[in-house]
């Protein structure tokens, strides 16, 4: 195995957020995709909520709705960084973390 350190971005958005005709989280892992970034995941959430303190919450009586939303996206610092300077304005209210991860692939 080899490793490498990376870091983890994780951008909390809302399922009904949208950016340039597009749902948000869509237009983010495009755009992360166009700069030739390692990998980005979009993740579900069943309940969460955010900086109005809007409770969000999966129900079977609610199909759709604005669940909770997390972009995750891996590469190098330098990658993460200019990638987060370029969506910054994309992001409204959404809450952004950074972690350094170690990236462990098979070589």
């Amino acid at each position: 195995m080899l490793s490498t350190e990376g870091y983890l971005l994780r951008i909390f958005i809302g399922e009904s957020d949208r950016y340039e005709k597009l749902p948000l989280y869509e237009w983010l892992v495009r755009k992360a995709n166009e700069e030739g970034l390692a990998g980005a995941t979009v993740l579900r959430g069943l309940e969460g909520y955010g900086a109005h303190h809007r409770l969000h919450k999966a129900s079977i009586l609610r199909l759709a709705g604005d669940l909770p939303i997390i972009v995750e996206i891996v590469d190098t610092k330098d990658k993460i960084e200019q990638f987060t300077s370029t969506v910054e304005p994309a992001l409204g209210d959404g809450l952004v973390t950074l972690e350094r991860v170690t990236i462990m692939r098979r070589g």
